[in-house]
């Protein structure tokens, strides 16, 4: 019988996004099959999380922050990202408690300074970073440069590398030509027992969302490369549209959910971006401010955002009264929502519309699928590996014109129809896409891993990442002094 093992997970903010989801669930389940895990993050607010990392189903302990700022004046994230990261792992290092193995996300900076617990290092790719960041200028691209060396060089680092999909096995493979490693594919997966969770249909929080309206729904975190903003335009051809690409306007609206963090910069100026090109676009919006938002978060949203837990008045308790002020939304933005929220939003909405191109893999559709609602999504990265086109939804080209025709043949299609298309996404997720079949594989890669010896970290490798560092140092203050 093989023994439990001590497991640490070592993850930069524990906000609400596909890559948190997973490690969530990745820990519970381990957790699940008796071995011990704890959870280390940078960041970690109660208002802005899941529940499991909150009401003490995981052991979270947050270190690392307390002397680098998430950023300088707005800039040099990435550079003040990684020092956090290795503050948090010499906190790791420096713990009376010993493990087995650690399980890193997002960010390898740290790996070489975590060989140090004598532990197993298991590197979780979700997408090679460098791929992510911008480089519009040349002062841009030699502040990058050392971050992308010492992503290649830590990344290897690792004992294990394991990637989302099939997609980012073939990115990283061109991403990292140096690493003679060839990642395994570890599919992201549902704790159903999550979504099968009955709906608290008393949470006033539900009051703005009950509508008659056909409701078609995106979920994203508020960033431009989720490319939110072909949702509005598909939305607003559907509504202003002909043929194919026609409804009846005021009989469906566009909810536009997702993560949303005041303290990141691009999370506010996109959404305030959107409920502009909405507007443009001849849609009526209207916004809520997250539960629990401070009044200076909510100044960070959109002018005339509803701060109240509803957007009806107190008496207008009626369906009559609800549905008359449904009328005058055409697209609710809800960032931050409440996982009572998504549990009614995907109980009732007709379609799912996933919009970011070459996404490297992409919950929200697993999340439409088990929840018997077909998906729209764009015909490249993840979602060609879990959306069925015209079985379990419909892969599209990113135009608002593809897009539009889809949203409208599923907001017209007959029910018998439609839920066959919903039942078969159910069905291919619970079979293919469960936690208990993703646990017992990351259990078994854990025990793989362990049978080969660790590659210690050499101190050539510690200098060699310390001298990077110096060297984005020195580039951050040029850039500066400029």
């Amino acid at each position: 019988m093989v023994r439990p093992l001590r497991i640490a997970f070592v993850h930069p903010d524990l906000g609400i996004g596909g890559a948190e989801r997973l490690v969530v669930d990745a820990a519970i389940s381990l957790q699940k099959r008796g071995h011990k895990v704890v959870v280390y993050t940078m960041h970690h607010d109660l208002s802005h999380c899941f529940a499991e990392t909150r009401d003490g189903t995981l052991d979270v302990r947050v270190g690392g922050n307390w002397l680098v700022p998430r950023s300088i004046g707005g800039r040099f994230h990435i550079l003040c990202t990684i020092l956090r990261s290795l503050m948090l792992a010499r906190q790791i290092v420096n713990e009376p408690e010993q493990y087995d193995a650690l399980f890193i996300d997002q960010l390898s900076a740290p790996i070489p300074l975590l060989k140090y617990t004598h532990a197993h290092v298991f590197f979780y790719c979700h997408f090679p970073d460098y791929l992510l960041a911008r480089r519009d200028s040349l002062w841009q691209k030699l502040y990058r440069a050392p971050f992308d060396l010492l992503e290649e060089f830590t990344t290897g680092e690792a004992d294990e590398i394991v990637v989302n999909s099939r997609f980012t096995q073939e990115t990283f493979r061109r991403a990292f030509p140096h690493l003679s490693k060839v990642p395994k594919v570890l599919t992201p997966a549902l704790n159903f027992e999550a979504y099968d969770k009955p709906v608290d249909n008393d949470d006033p929080l539900l009051r703005a969302l009950r509508t008659e309206k056909r409701i078609v729904l995106s979920i994203n975190r508020f960033e431009r490369k989720k490319d939110i903003a072909l949702a509005l335009r598909a939305f607003a051809l559907c509504l202003q549209g002909n043929g194919a690409k026609r409804v009846v306007a005021n009989t469906c609206c566009l909810v536009v959910a997702g993560g949303w963090d005041p303290r990141i910069v691009e999370n506010t100026q996109y959404l305030n971006e959107l409920d502009a090109q909405a507007k443009q676009l001849g849609l009526r919006t209207r916004t809520i401010a997250p539960q629990r938002a401070s009044k200076e978060a909510c100044t960070l949203l959109p002018e005339g955002t509803t701060v109240a837990a509803t957007i009806f008045d107190d008496d207008d308790d009626d369906d009559a009264g609800r549905s008359g002020q449904m009328e005058l939304v055409d697209v609710l933005f809800l960032p931050s929502f409440t996982e009572n929220q998504r549990a009614f939003l995907l109980s009732a909405a007709k379609c799912v519309v996933y919009t970011p191109t070459n996404e490297h893999l992409g919950i929200v559709p697993l999340e439409a699928m088990y929840m018997r609602i077909p998906v729209v999504a764009a015909n490249s990265g993840g979602p060609r590996e879990t959306v069925q086109h015209g079985l379990t939804g419909y892969l599209c080209e990113p135009v608002e014109e593809e897009f539009a025709t889809a949203i409208c043949k599923l907001l017209s299609m007959n029910d018998a129809k439609w839920r066959a298309m919903g039942e078969a996404g159910h069905d291919r997720v619970k079979l293919t896409f469960g936690l208990d079949t993703f646990g017992a594989k990351l259990e078994q890669l854990l025990y793989d891993m362990l049978q080969r010896p660790t590659r210690a970290s050499t101190v050539l490798g510690v200098l060699l990442t310390l001298f990077i560092i110096c060297a984005a140092g020195l580039t951050l203050l040029l850039t500066w002094w400029r």
